[in-house]
């Protein structure tokens, strides 16, 4: 009998069962990914060492979400590109028009740990940066898209936060009035006959 340790990840696992839920639902499956010299990304579209992927069947040919890699094709800019991101780098599975997924834990450094590179020991237990930025809504699409941000926080540092007070919201103005929607009533544009 194979125990928890031996198991493979259920990572790939859960990033499939959301993407098929996102598609069943006429929702546009997005994958934040960190990139490291493992991640095959255009580098020019990668912010804060990630970088957030559509990978609907509408914006990617060949695609394939495997136990170690996802692997597709996807134009940048006009331009075709092959894209292969290991599973363990993958940070966040979402829909982009309502946010709701999975964010995963953070990937260990590249070549340390279980991974079994065999890495530095200093490498391996270097301190983590400052608190991650949060990843903005990578789509071109609506102006209504440009201001959508996920945040991404680890089991450890939601309870920092929590525990953190003032010093983690002081950012944060609860006088704040939340956005007003958009005019109109609805997201989507109308069309209006010109004669």
């Amino acid at each position: 009998m194979i125990n928890a340790l031996e198991s493979s990840s259920t990572r790939p696992y859960l990033i499939r069962a959301l993407y098929e839920w996102c598609t069943d639902n006429g929702f546009t499956p997005y994958v934040a990914v960190q990139v490291d010299d493992t991640v095959q990304v255009p580098r020019e579209y990668v912010k804060n060492g990630e970088i957030v992927l559509n990978i609907s069947f509408d914006a990617t040919s060949s695609l394939k979400l495997g136990n170690d890699f996802i692997e597709f094709k996807a134009r940048f800019a006009g331009s075709a590109r092959e894209i292969i991101v290991p599973v363990g780098r993958v940070i966040a599975i979402y829909a982009r028009e309502n946010g709701q997924g999975m964010a995963f834990p953070a990937p260990v450094a590249a070549g340390s740990g279980a991974e079994g590179g065999g890495g530095s020991p200093e490498a391996a237990h270097a301190p983590q940066g400052p608190a991650r930025m949060p990843l903005r809504d990578a789509s071109r699409g609506t102006e209504g898209d440009a201001g959508k941000i996920v945040h991404l926080v680890t089991g450890e540092d939601a309870d920092e936060m929590v525990d953190a007070g003032d010093d983690a919201g002081s950012s944060i103005d609860p006088t704040d009035e939340p956005p007003r929607p958009p005019m109109g009533g609805g997201s989507r544009p109308s069309l209006k006959r010109v004669k």
